[in-house]
């Protein structure tokens, strides 16, 4: 069976479509601005932010545009970036936009809150793309996640 999920460190990734998840660590508290979405207050642990690109470049040209701050910010996670650190990328190379499936598999992870909802789903009906956990999800934990729930054909596709 083909592993339909992988882990990337920040550089190797393939200029494909597919969904990626952004595993992403604040050392802070501050409050920010969310565009017109409003505030937010930071909290100092680990987020976990989930997108899909399906277009032009694919996961490669996202995430390379999550790796720095955006001098004129577009979509919710780019008024994040300044102010967390990114560790690491899952993705799933794919035309299947599984980036609200993979939202609701993380938001039922234990000890998972939603720090705004809102936050990256304003185009669909998802509480949130955007996802705190208080200590870091190990690589496992996510694995296990996203395989348990992506082990069926529906899911696989």
């Amino acid at each position: 069976m083909t592993a339909f999920f992988y882990y990337y460190e920040k550089f190797g990734l393939e200029a494909r479509p597919g969904t990626y998840a952004l595993l992403l660590s604040s050392a802070t508290d501050a409050e920010i601005r969310v565009g017109r979405l409003g505030n937010m207050r930071l909290q100092s642990g680990f987020y976990l932010y989930v997108g899909s690109a399906l277009g032009p470049g694919g996961v490669r040209a996202r995430v390379s545009h999550h790796l720095y701050a955006s001098p004129r910010p577009h979509w919710h996670i780019d008024y994040l970036k300044p102010h967390v650190t990114l560790e690491e990328v899952w993705l799933c190379h794919d035309r299947k936009r599984r980036e609200h499936l993979w939202a609701r598999f993380f938001s039922s992870m234990p000890g998972v809150s939603v720090p705004m909802p809102g936050f990256g789903s304003s185009d669909c009906n998802c509480e949130a793309h955007l996802f705190f956990f208080k200590s870091r999800a190990t690589r496992d934990r996510i694995q296990d996640v996203l395989s348990a729930q992506g082990a069926s054909a529906a899911a696989m596709g």
